[in-house]
């Protein structure tokens, strides 16, 4: 049977998910692409009748530029260099551009963009694992309505775009998603275009070859290191062998996708991800030198640490170029402007001016169609600047009207970039309404639990979970009329959206109702300051981008309370125990700090630790040295806590040395034997140390997962219980009986618990982030020592004063004690181990290599479980252990009301408003700068991390309140069968 702490807690999940779902339903829009399609084709302006479009993953501009950052790396600079040779020998026919990738730099995104000359949005990147066809206009498109025969070798991403766009027997697609394959995709294009171009030149009119060592390697390995450097040495010799190829009718277009960080990763906006390489190749003459062209026309762009400025073009003007060259209409959607070099071919400018009149002719007719379409207001803001722009193209003439033509095509790519990041303020304002509804509905229900008597809380909270329930049906119904009635006026909001939402709001309104809270000075007064300041620092950019050293310092702050209890503690043995753990505890919190991911807006004032270097997401040195002695330290460490209360028995005394110290082993090694891989220091040994880290990973994840929670579930209890006979005076022998572990009878079974789940971060978590959950574990159990410290201080003072000293010291409800400043630490706790094991609220900190620790190919669910853990393990770690802040230290004393079904219910309900109440700053926050610069760059990553972190704790809260405190409150009510659980 479900228990009532599941429900009420699956409760407030549902109307989290809700409020956060209609949140990001009109915060993250998607554009709306138009069906129509082009139909004019212009063959006057074409030069080819073929075209090969060699795609290089992830190749970043310097990795071709003549003139590389200075220092100059020995590993991706001045190697590929046949694009700048070429174009040094023919600068009429040779072509080098740094393009601009539109974030977010993903490949499926972007491979849109070049395809279809429109622009993504911020939320088309989680579609990168799993991206749908697509269906508006594209060259691809053109191509096939045209008749023109398409070969493709490479990258299967293109099939998921394109499924029937490609000749059959010109199809070679391999596997995108294995990072760890540096060759296979290569060969694949290698072995398959260069015959193609040889021997079947006639048998197609456009190749697509599309390359993934370059990308694979720097999410491998980084930019810095030979094995990049090898993959383009072979990229320069494959365009060599495509130059030596081609014919007079064949156009070759060499670009990357985007470009990579520095440490070799990609999918946001730094300016190393969206400055990619582009060189566009022809055996004939496409440019006269002689013949000048505008230089407003021509915008150049530095390179970060360049000496010198380069031709700069957006990436998606390769689509009207391409298609003016290849005699096809430019695809309908298309927001890219040709690119003048390559029409200037006559001295009078008339192909010039012809192909950019052409050019924005297409994107006027597809403003216009939009503007008649159903998100058509959204141009009203712009369209007087269209307007204007559009007639001083035809008050222009000669160079002038290059430019307007110029300035129009730019503005029209200008004005969507802002359009499109459109928002439903009916649907902000909803979500808003629902999480921050829930927040006090929580707060409710966590202040008035505390006083509910012992015999009736459980018929409160089933009361509670039956009128929530019941309102939700009732709000659902109202939804569902209101929307019938008043649908005209809630433009954008979809009939399931009211539902949710009116469902949503009614329950928790009932909640409140029937809860009737008492709002009081003291109440206020004891508002949490560092939950208050933590959500109000998301109101700056600043704050927000240094987030993870303003947690530290709340985190060490928070335990200052304690430490000042520790100095006035009544016994010299609670002083050290608080003082000493205090220490312990902050020591630890600090040695995390020290492993640090550095956001762009951090530097220069951040240095990488967690990595090797900046450039690498190889371990450091010291990461290589201590992962193993962590590994060995953290189940000693385990028990020596253990023993303080004689909890090292029973399950304990097999768990820890026999599941629990095994797993870490294998986790460790398994990111051992993953870096003898990449740094190959044991040589290319093939498919040998893959197979064996695959096989190490799932036997460990199986073992910890259902071994052991079926052992666990079998005897949770770590206790260990002896009998013996004693004499007396009289006579008479009596039965002892010695129960070692009865001081933390529920701690101790349910930390067994926590481990399991500890476990499988730890294999999901690279070498560095172990040693950092090494540190958090003991972090945690040095504040649970401290909570339990301070309350037995509290008990002492309160007897001391008290008349009835002997009766205060036994009647003690730790039911009453737990308050919500103690949950504080744990949550900044696992916001702490966030930062510190690798992770920051930006697309470019995700360990893709978590995707494939279960297997070497991108495989669902277990990729995306996988980077989950590894991304919000910490979170759920957090969640999962703040039941152990009640049942720590708690003897199971049939005189004593102590229940901790109860009380871990409030704990839960505790540190689930905490990330509410983060979620709804970040939120608010959001919503409000949502016209800010840095929006898409700092404040709606940070939404996103707030709401995926809340869902992770309520699902954390669930597992550990609904599953671990019930088992352990069942199995310590066996074996004390007289007493109250």
């Amino acid at each position: 049977m479900i228990s009532r702490e599941f429900r009420i807690l699956f409760w407030v999940l549902c109307v989290h998910l809700a409020g956060i779902y209609l949140f990001t339903k009109g915060f993250l829009l998607n554009r709306l692409a138009l069906p129509d399609r082009s139909v004019d084709a212009c063959t006057s302006l074409a030069t080819h009748k073929r075209a090969v479009l060699l795609v290089i993953d992830a190749l970043r501009f310097d990795f071709i530029a003549e003139h590389p950052p200075e220092p100059v790396s020995p590993f991706h600079h001045n190697i590929l260099t046949l694009p700048r040779e070429l174009t040094a020998a023919h600068p009429d026919r040779s072509f080098i551009f740094n393009a601009h990738s539109d974030p977010p730099t993903t490949t499926l995104q972007r491979l849109k963009g070049i395809t279809t000359g429109s622009l993504p949005t911020f939320v088309d990147a989680g579609e990168n694992f799993g991206g749908s066809s697509i269906h508006e206009d594209s060259i691809i498109h053109q191509l096939n309505a045209a008749g023109r025969k398409i070969a493709f070798a490479g990258d299967d991403t293109w099939l998921a775009l394109f499924p029937d766009a490609f000749q059959p027997n010109m199809t070679f697609a391999f596997d995108s998603f294995n990072v760890e394959d540096l060759h296979t995709v290569d060969q694949g294009v290698i072995d398959n275009l260069l015959p193609l171009m040889r021997h079947h030149k006639n048998s197609w009119h456009f190749a697509i070859g599309h390359g993934l060592g370059v990308d694979h390697a720097g999410h491998r390995v980084g930019p810095d290191h030979p094995v990049l450097r090898e993959k383009l040495e072979q990229m320069n010799t494959l365009l060599r062998d495509v130059v030596a190829a081609m014919d007079d009718d064949t156009l070759l277009i060499m670009l990357g996708d985007h470009g990579m960080d520095k440490m070799g990763n990609h999918g946001g906006d730094n300016i190393l991800e969206t400055m990619s390489a582009l060189w566009i190749y022809s055996k004939v003459p496409l440019s006269l030198p002689e013949h000048t062209i505008p230089e407003a026309i021509l915008p150049v762009i530095t390179f970060p640490d360049t000496p010198a400025p380069h031709r700069h073009v957006q990436q998606i003007d390769l689509v009207p170029t391409i298609s003016l060259l290849l005699g096809l209409p430019i695809p309908f959607n298309n927001l890219g402007t040709v690119i003048p070099e390559l029409f200037n071919r006559d001295p009078d400018g008339s192909s010039l001016r012809k192909a950019m009149e052409l050019n924005a002719a297409q994107i006027r007719r597809y403003l216009d169609a939009y503007r008649s379409s159903s998100s058509g207001k959204e141009l009203d803001a712009a369209w007087h600047d269209f307007s204007l722009a559009w007639d001083g193209v035809h008050a222009m003439d000669g160079n002038d009207r290059l430019i307007a033509l110029d300035n129009f095509t730019r503005l029209a790519l200008s004005a969507c970039r802002v359009l499109w990041a459109q928002f439903n303020v009916f649907l902000i304002g909803a979500g808003l309404a629902v999480i921050g509804l829930s927040i006090v509905a929580g707060w409710a229900l966590f202040s008035k639990l505390r006083y509910v008597a012992d015999v009736e809380w459980g018929k409160w909270v089933d009361d509670k979970v039956w009128w929530s329930f019941s309102a939700s049906a009732v709000g659902s119904a109202l939804g569902y009329l209101a929307h019938i009635v008043l649908h005209k006026h809630l433009d954008g909001v979809a009939m399931h959206q009211t539902v949710l939402f009116a469902a949503a709001i009614a329950s928790s309104f009932v909640v409140i109702a029937t809860t009737r809270p008492v709002i009081t000075l003291k109440a206020i007064k004891s508002l949490p300051i560092f939950l208050i300041l933590h959500t109000f620092s998301f109101a700056s950019n600043s704050f927000t981008v240094w987030e993870d050293y303003i947690v530290l310092f709340f985190l060490i702050s928070s335990i200052v309370p304690s430490v000042i209890t520790g100095f006035t503690a009544p016994t010299s043995r609670l002083r050290y125990r608080i003082l000493g753990f205090s220490a312990l505890f902050a020591t630890c919190v600090r040695l995390m700090a020290m492993s640090t991911v550095c956001r762009e807006e951090q530097h220069p004032y951040c240095t990488v630790t967690f990595y090797a270097s900046e450039s690498s997401s190889a371990p450091p040195l010291t990461a290589l040295l201590l992962a193993f002695p962590v590994a060995i330290a953290v189940p000693l460490v385990v028990r020596r806590i253990l023993k303080i209360s004689k909890s090292d028995s029973g399950l304990a005394a097999t768990f820890i040395p026999l599941l629990f110290a095994p797993s870490l082993i294998a986790g460790t090694t398994f990111w051992m034997l993953e870096w003898v891989d990449s740094a190959q220091v044991l040589g290319d040994m093939g498919d040998t140390l893959r197979v064996t880290r695959t096989v190490l990973a799932r036997t460990t994840a199986a073992t910890m997962l259902i071994g052991g929670l079926s052992v666990w579930w079998t005897s949770p209890a770590c206790l260990a219980i002896s009998k013996s006979q004693t004499s007396e005076a009289s006579t008479q022998e009596k039965t002892e009986v010695t129960v070692l572990g009865f001081a933390n009878a529920f701690g101790s079974p349910y930390l067994m618990f926590w481990l399991i789940f500890f476990s499988i971060v730890w294999l999901m978590t690279q070498l560095s982030g172990q040693i950092v959950l090494g540190l958090s574990s003991i972090a945690l159990l040095s504040y649970l020592e401290i909570i339990d410290s301070v309350r037995d201080v509290h008990s002492l003072n309160n007897a001391f004063t008290s008349p009835n000293a002997s009766l205060q010291l036994v009647d003690t409800d730790p039911n009453h004690d737990l308050l919500f400043s103690e949950i504080v630490p744990l949550a900044l706790l696992a916001t702490h181990m966030y930062h510190s094991t690798g992770h920051q609220s930006t697309f470019s900190s995700i360990q893709w290599k978590s995707a494939f620790i279960l297997g070497k190919t991108l495989s669902f669910p277990f990729s995306h479980v996988s980077i989950a853990i590894n991304t919000f393990g910490s979170f759920f770690l957090g969640a999962l252990a703040v039941p152990l802040i009640v049942l720590w230290n708690l003897p199971p004393l049939p005189l004593s009301p102590s229940r901790p079904r109860p009380n871990a219910l409030r704990a839960a309900l505790a540190i689930s408003l905490y990330f509410a109440v983060l979620a709804f700053g970040a939120a608010a926050c959001a919503a409000v700068l949502r016209r800010h610069l840095m929006v898409w760059k700092i404040f709606a990553p940070r939404y996103l991390g707030a709401g995926f972190g809340l869902w992770v704790v309520d699902v954390g809260v669930l597992v550990g309140v609904g599953v671990g405190v019930g088992r352990v409150r069942e199995e310590i009510g066996r074996v004390f069968g007289g007493v109250r659980s």
